[in-house]
């Protein structure tokens, strides 16, 4: 498995923007054949889908954060980022990245093998 490390949390105000930014720990040729998606977790709450983008750029978010939320993808650096704008306070949560789903490997497909990091913290304060 490969660890994914997520950055770029942090505490703002509300109405306030933050970038994050995920990448795959070390060189991946792997990362851009997988779907990327940012998840959330607040304490005592279950983790939940933010946003995603598919190796097609297929994009997926949820209903509460469509049109402030914008997750975009650069494969040259092996990366994925989720721009936030217009952050409210329910939006505070930690925040994790993952690369998930199965990629062709010559004729085989293989899980997409990666794990979530230790998450970002985002804190929005009213």
């Amino acid at each position: 498995q490969v660890q994914l490390v997520e950055s770029g949390g942090g505490s703002v105000q509300a109405g306030g923007s933050l970038k994050l930014s995920c990448t795959p720990s070390g060189s991946n040729d792997i990362f851009n054949k997988c779907t990327r998606a940012w998840y959330r977790q607040a304490p005592g709450k279950d983790r939940e889908l933010v946003a995603s983008i598919s190796p097609v750029d297929t994009l997926f978010y949820r209903e509460s954060v469509r049109g402030r939320f914008t997750i975009s993808q650069d494969n040259a650096k092996n990366m994925v980022y989720l721009q936030m704008n217009a952050l409210k306070p329910e939006d505070s949560s930690v925040y994790y990245c993952a690369a998930e789903g199965v990629y062709l490997s010559g004729i085989v497909h293989k899980r997409c093998p990666f794990d979530s990091g230790q998450g970002t913290q985002v804190t929005v304060s009213s």
